[in-house]
This record gives C-alpha cells, structure tokens and sequence, in this order.
C-alpha cells in the first residue's frame, strides 16, 4: 500500500528513482542557535529547547496547537494549524526538542509555524557532522508515516546495501579523471548523507554535470547527425534578384550585424546540408530585412520561400511591408490566411505549383494539407515559441529535400536558455539597432499623476503624433479584462472627445474583420488613439506612433513590457513608454518597473527575466524537455554548464556515434534514459 503510494505521489518505482529523489537540504544536528538571537533579520534558524506548555486554542478553522519551548536565553511559541491533535499526542512536558523552522514574530514573541521537531539526541563528542537530509513529501505520505524522515530512513538503508558497482558508471573513465569528479556511487552517497560540507559540494558539483551534459551529448548528437544525413538544398549562387535589391532598393544601409547574420546564412544555405538557424534580435533591429534578404537568395536558386507567423495581424503586416519592399521587382509575393476567400485561395494554390508564386507569407493555414509548394527551398518561422514541434515538421514535409530552416524571435533568449532549449540550432544575434533609431525613453508614473500624464499625451499628439493606451488581459478572467478596457475606453474618450481626437479599439473579443479594421484605421494615421490589449504585443508597425502608455503595468511580465515598448520608436522621432502602476504594486513588480526604467537593452532585459521566473515559465521552453534538471539550474550553474557544452561538443566530434569502448557507458545510459522518457527534438 505504501509501495503505491510512492508511485502515485512522488513517481518512485525503482530503487533508482528513490536514489533520484533528492534532499531540499540537511540540518546540521551541530549547529545550534539561540533563542535569544532571534531578530527581525533571522530566516531559519534551529534550537534546542525544554516543552514548558502546549494546549489547543480557539475554534473551528482558527483552532490550533501552541506550545512554549524554552533554553537559556528565552522563550520561543510553537504553532501548528494543521496536524495539531497528532502532535498534541506526541509532545512531552518537561523533555528537551531539537526545533527546525523558519522564525516571524506574533506579539513580540518569536515563533516558528509548523516546525520540524524530533526528541533532542546530543551528536557524539568528535564524532562526524551530523548532516541529515530532509525530503520533499506531502501530506497523503505524511498521513502513512512516510514523511521526509522516513524516506530518509528508507534511503539510507538502501544505500547499505548498495555496493560501488551496483550504481555504474555513465561518464567516460578520462573525464571523471581530467575534471576530478566523484564517481556515480560516491556522488549519491554524498548527495543523501554527506559527511562535511566538502563531500556535499563535490557530489552536487558532479550529479549537476552529469544533468548538463546528457542534455548537452543528446543536443549535440541531434545536431551533428542532422548536418551528417539531412542533406538540404544547395543556394549555389548569389543571382540578379539579390544583387539588384540590394544595389538598388534597400531603404538604409545594412548594420554590422545584418551583415554578419546574412553571411552565416549563406555559408549555412550552400553547403547542401539542411539549415536549422535561430535568429534572435531585439525589438526593431531589422530581422524582417535579413528574412527577405534570405528569401532572394533562395529565388535566385530556383526556389519558394514561405514565412510563417503566429497571428493574422502580424502575417499581414510582414506581407504588406514585403510586398511594398519587392513593388518594383519581377516576383510574386501571396498572403495566405485563415480568412483569405476562396476564389484567391484557389489562385495561390495553384500559383504555389506552377512556382508562379515566388514566396508566401502566412498563419498555420500554410501547414494545411492542399498547400503544396513546387521547389520550396526556405521555411522561415516567426515568433517561433508560438508553434508546436509536430506543427513546424508539417512544413518540412512539404519538399522532398527538407527546406532550410529559419527561426526568428523578437525575444532575446539569454545565452544558458538558448544553450539548453535550443542547443541543437546554430543560433545568430542580431545586437544593433538600424541607424537613425532613437533609444526609447521609459519612465513610471502612478495612479495620481493621470491628469499630467494625459497632458503631455495631449501635446504629443498636437505635434502630429499617435499614441497606444495598453490595458492588461488577465485570462483567468477575461469578463473583468473586457470590463477594465471598456472602462478604460471611456476614461480616454473623456480626456479626448471627438471629432478633436478619434479613437481605435481593438481587442480579443471582435470579429477578426473589425479588429482588422480598427488596427488598419490606426495604421494609416485615419485615428491618432488606439485602445488595446495585449494584442497588439507582437509586430503592428506605426512609424508616427511615439508614445505607448501601458496601465496596471505591474501587472505585466518584463518581455511582454519590453515588445510592447517596442511598437513606438519605429520612426525618427522621440518616443516614450509611460508606465502607469496601481498603489498595490508587488516587490517583484516594482523590479520589473525598475528594470524597465534603466535599459531598452533586450538582452539585459531577458536575462533579468529568467532570473526573475525561472526557466520553466518563459515561453516555448516547456515543450522543449531541455530543462527538466533536478538539481543544476542554468541560471545558478553557468560555469557548469559552460563546461559540460566543451565536453559534449568534442566528445561528439570525435565519436560521433559514440562507438567507441571508452564512451559505452554514456551509449547505455542514454539507451535507458531514452526508452524512459523519450526525447522530441526541438526541429
């Protein structure tokens, strides 16, 4: 019974997933502090006190245990509001606890809710440290006498039975040699019961690369191989359509950075092996220019080329602006979305075929099964995160030899992130901005300063100008969302009533024809006010716009503010993003704010985010399976990590199929792991 309730709550099957299951940390039973020293500025702290007095107090859901604990230097009240009757049974007056818990203050008294506490045994005079481990379990464990003591029971004799070679070894002999590492055995021994802060740092150091570099070894064999077998098309040439564009048409001069992205994919576009590419640039650095660029090439080669984005907003725009770049240029350019008609449907299929169409733009209706393509040579996706893996590999299948791949995002993707969720794409940073851009200035404003705030909105406009007003989508509630932007429309109007001023209003909720409309309005400067939410996040393109005023913007993530801040400072004016935040703004919140304030610098900006969220929560890393370490993090490990891609980029180099006898091991390891779990690769 408890054997099922190990699967069902903590996923243990196997001696191996109970060695897996790693401590959340270890209570040094040496290391007593004082009541006496507990202070505003303690965070947990462990003691050692005599039970003075415990009873029940209060009634129904307020009712709870509190008990009084006592040593030299004061008195210390223990809570539990929870589980109260069990302890109530277990507690004995007069008798000395060991205490573990996170400390706050109720009445002036110091307190721990909840703490962890056991019968105080003194450690053995020049004994060994007495680490012990304490697990994660909940509260159905808990309820069957397996709470983190009794695992850590169960995994100590496991760990008496074991002997060294019972847990074989996964790395290659020569790198736990050259690096120092402790052997597999030596690292789960340490991990669960180290013996001094040493053992613990050198088992965690090893059990981290271990983590780091399976998931490196599996990238970079995905990588490689792929490079080996999948042949892709060769663009032998640079031809007339290329040369002419860009001598004769191209609106500014290429940055530093465009050039260098065109050239790794030219170098990347003739070699006749399939390219997989990741661009990534910051807001407004011109990855549109560098998409075209590529899509000449691959027309001067004979070949289609199809960009793909994730919302019919941004399709059109990429079309409208592409087609407006190529109006003087002998090639045909198609938009194909969900709500194109039929009789134009029909003419882009066929055109598609009969390779009449030189390069489409569209959503996902371009994956669908009728479309079929007659040389197509180039898939560029955008705002990639926004497509699933099975969706992107519908494209490849659509030419006998796979097109080469380019993914683009306005997203900067911090280097240990890219490393690990993308490591199995060369990847390209495009860090300028095209010249003439002027740096946006960001600055925050609270409820109260409204009237000046649109004062100087106001002026901006009589300058000729257009603004965006930015109200939050909060999906749990889309009703409250609806009703804070209807709220929100009318606050504008009353500041701008028409026909002075005239407003646009586009959100989820209209007919896709309407918010067309209403975004094509704004666009073309016929209203100078557009009321939105969040979905105008990704790519509408008003070079006039020059102010964005974001509201309730601590309830914004830091990427989200940072694309939305990107819709203005398009054009060769001065733009500003004002940051309008509520008086309940969180500490993290507040950051955010802060962080937007001191940079427009969108590498900086993803960095911090990942610091702030973590891994998991960004976009598209979820689907990517890179980043399911139990114990390394990228943000905390960089030097690890650092480490663990040299290693696995020269291993695979020089075994590319790791045949060799001294990479076995890793060969056995990866088998196993792989019928585990799986692996879906990331293109």
């Amino acid at each position: 019974m408890r054997a099922d309730l190990l699967k069902k709550e903590l996923e243990i099957f196997t001696f191996g997933d109970l060695l897996n299951h790693f401590p959340l940390r270890h209570i040094d039973k040496t290391k007593i502090g004082l009541i006496g020293e507990v202070n505003g500025f303690t965070d947990y702290i462990q003691v050692v006190g005599r039970l003075m007095h415990y009873e029940m107090v209060g009634v129904g859901r307020a009712k709870r245990l509190v008990a009084q604990i006592k040593d030299k230097t004061g008195m210390m009240e223990l809570t539990w509001f929870q589980g109260g009757s069990w302890m109530e049974k277990n507690l004995h007056i007069g008798s000395d606890y060991l205490v573990f818990g996170k400390t706050g203050f109720f009445n002036n008294k110091p307190q721990i809710v909840h703490p962890e506490i056991e019968v105080f045994v003194p450690a053995k005079a020049g004994g060994k440290a007495f680490l012990e481990p304490v697990y994660p379990s909940t509260e159905k464990l808990k309820a069957r006498a397996l709470n983190g003591r009794q695992l850590a029971k169960l995994t100590q004799t496991l760990l008496t039975l074991l002997q060294p070679k019972d847990i074989p070894e996964n790395l290659p002999d020569h790198l736990i040699k050259s690096l120092k590492l402790f052997s597999r055995y030596e690292a789960f021994a340490g991990i669960h019961f180290p013996t001094s802060e040493m053992v613990y740092s050198k088992a965690l150091e090893r059990l981290k690369f271990e983590e780091f570099f399976v998931a490196q070894i599996r990238l970079q064999l995905v990588r490689v191989q792929r490079n080996v077998v999948s042949r892709g098309v060769v663009f032998g040439k640079v031809g007339p359509h290329f040369t002419d564009f860009y001598n004769n048409y191209l609106p500014f001069t290429l940055t530093g950075a465009q050039k260098r992205v065109l050239k790794e994919i030219r170098n990347d576009t003739a070699k006749g092996r399939q390219m997989n590419r990741l661009l990534q640039g910051d807001v407004g650095s011109g990855k549109t220019m560098v998409a075209l660029l590529s899509m000449l090439l691959a027309a001067d080669n004979g070949f289609q080329s199809c960009l793909m984005a994730p919302t019919e907003i941004l399709a059109q725009q990429h079309y409208h602006g592409l087609k407006e770049l190529l109006k003087d240029m002998p090639l045909e350019i198609a938009l194909l979305t969900g709500s194109v008609k039929a009789a134009e449907r029909k003419r882009i299929l066929k055109g598609l075929i009969e390779h009449t169409i030189h390069f489409i733009v569209g959503t996902h209706a371009v994956i669908e099964e009728v479309v079929k393509f007659k040389a197509l040579g180039l898939v560029i996706v955008d705002e990639q995160h926004r497509f699933g893996v099975a969706q992107r590999a519908r494209l490849w299948e659509k030419a006998a030899i796979p097109p080469h791949v380019l993914v683009m995002t306005a997203t900067p993707i911090p280097r240990t992130l890219a490393m690990t969720a993308y490591g199995d794409l060369e990847y390209s940073i495009m860090d300028e901005l095209p010249p003439g851009r002027k740096p946006i200035t960001t600055v925050q404003r609270n409820e109260m300063a409204r009237a000046n705030v649109m004062g100087f909105v106001k002026e901006e406009i009589d300058k000729g100008r257009q603004v965006y007003f930015i109200y939050p989508l909060i999906e749990e509630s889309e009703k409250l969302s609806y009703e804070d932007l209807m709220q929100g429309y009318e606050q504008v109007k009353s500041f701008f009533p028409e026909p002075k001023y005239r407003i646009s209003m586009v959100h989820g909720k209209q007919p896709a024809e309407q918010k067309e409309t209403n975004m094509q309005r704004f666009v073309n400067g016929d209203t100078q006010i557009m009321v939105a939410t969040t979905v105008i996040e990704v790519g509408v393109n008003v070079p006039n716009a020059s102010v964005m005023v974001i509201e309730s913007a601590e309830k914004f993530g830091l990427s989200q503010l940072h694309q939305l801040r990107g819709r203005v400072g398009r054009g060769s004016e001065k733009s500003f993003c004002i940051l309008l935040t509520g008086s309940k703004a969180s500490k993290e919140a507040k950051e955010r704010i802060n962080i937007m304030c001191a940079t427009n610098d969108g590498f900086k900006i993803a960095e911090k985010d990942l610091a702030m969220r973590g891994p998991g929560e960004i976009e598209g890393t979820k689907q990517s399976g890179a980043l399911n370490f139990k114990l390394a993090s990228i943000l905390n490990d960089k030097s690890i990590l650092e480490l663990a891609k040299q290693k696995a980029v020269s291993l695979v180099e020089d075994d590319l199929y790791l045949e060799k006898p001294e990479n076995e091991p890793l060969k056995n390891f990866m088998q196993s792991q792989q019928m585990k779990n799986g692996w879906s690769k990331i293109s």
